[in-house]
């Protein structure tokens, strides 16, 4: 099978019909054999009986899946990447903003430019622009910055990947806006871009509010964290914490000997007990033991992880 096509949904049951449609129309056009894996995330509408009357009349080329609730849209993608079964995967959203027209160029780019994933870019959008645009400009920026990888929408949800991408990484929590990066740090670096066209909602409303962004910049700390230390906590709790610890230890030393001093002198000098720099210096030595013994029991739990040995190899001989 050359083409799968993943469509995430939540509440779009005037929409399906529709995309289904238009995606078989050009694959129909294109000669591509292909199966649409319709991901419904607990919605409380008829999706579910729309995407089943898709299924009797399609046939094979409909698949569906159902959540018993609402898991997200990492979730979403996660099960369908697993069932996937074509050659290059493409994930699209369900509301219609995302347009099937691309996906020959998409298909195109992976299977004759070699490209492991492509991502769309909508230079151009429909959305509200103080509630949508700038936050999502000031993200992607934000998000170029951390991950290195200079994509103008890393949030878009029309991308194409090759099967073995998609196999090969685990989306989750709510890290579907940063598959790029997880493709990256999994070693498929060929990873490009493609301007996209961006279409007004036709149906419904918006299922995404403003805590996106706020959300978006804490897992992506998560995700940097996680590659950069997750096979070596030590190096970053030992490291601080020894730090914290020294500096700490240091500054003791100084008030001490400062009082000393004074002492020796016979100028009147604060009392240790009432000084306050000397109990932040105790403080930060507490911390720095504190953060250096965390680092001990994530490598103990690193130890006993059945996934501590997981690598990817490209190929063997």
């Amino acid at each position: 099978m050359q083409i799968s096509v993943i469509v995430p949904l939540y509440n779009e049951e005037e929409s399906l019909p529709k995309l289904y449609e238009w995606i078989a129309r050009v694959m129909q056009d294109n000669g591509f054999s292909y199966e649409v894996i319709f991901v419904n995330d607990g919605s409380t509408d008829a999706s579910w009986q729309v995407i089943e009357r898709l299924h009797a009349e399609a046939g094979d080329n409909v698949r569906g899946i159902s959540f018993r609730r609402n898991y997200g849209k990492s979730a979403a993608l996660y099960c369908g990447f697993k069932a996937a079964n074509g050659d290059v995967v493409i994930t699209m959203d369900a509301d219609l903003q995302d347009s099937p027209d691309e996906i020959p160029s998409l298909y195109r780019m992976i299977t004759e430019e070699n490209y492991d994933l492509v991502s769309g870019w909508k230079q151009k959008r429909y959305d509200n622009r103080l509630t949508k645009n700038l936050p999502s400009k000031l993200f992607n920026a934000t998000a170029r910055c951390v991950t290195g990888l200079s994509l103008h929408d890393m949030n878009c949800g029309l991308k194409a990947y090759k099967k073995e991408v998609v196999k090969n990484i685990e989306v989750f929590s709510e890290m579907h806006r940063y598959i790029p990066y997880l493709a990256k740090n999994a070693g498929f670096t060929r990873i490009g871009e493609k301007v996209v066209q961006h279409r007004k909602r036709e149906y419904g409303v918006s299922k995404f509010g403003l805590n996106r962004f706020v959300n978006g910049y804490l897992d992506l700390m998560t995700i940097w964290f996680l590659n950069r230390f997750g096979k070596q906590p030590m190096h970053f709790f030992g490291l601080v914490g020894s730090l914290m610890f020294l500096l700490g230890f240091v500054a003791v030393i100084v008030v001490a000997g400062m009082k000393l001093h004074a002492l020796m002198n016979g100028v009147h000098a604060m009392l240790l007990g009432t000084n306050p720099y000397f109990h932040i210096a105790i403080l930060m030595m507490i911390l720095g033991c504190m953060l250096f013994l965390a680092g001990f029991l994530a490598e103990l739990v690193l130890r006993n992880s059945q996934t501590r040995n997981d690598y990817l190899i490209r190929e063997t001989l």
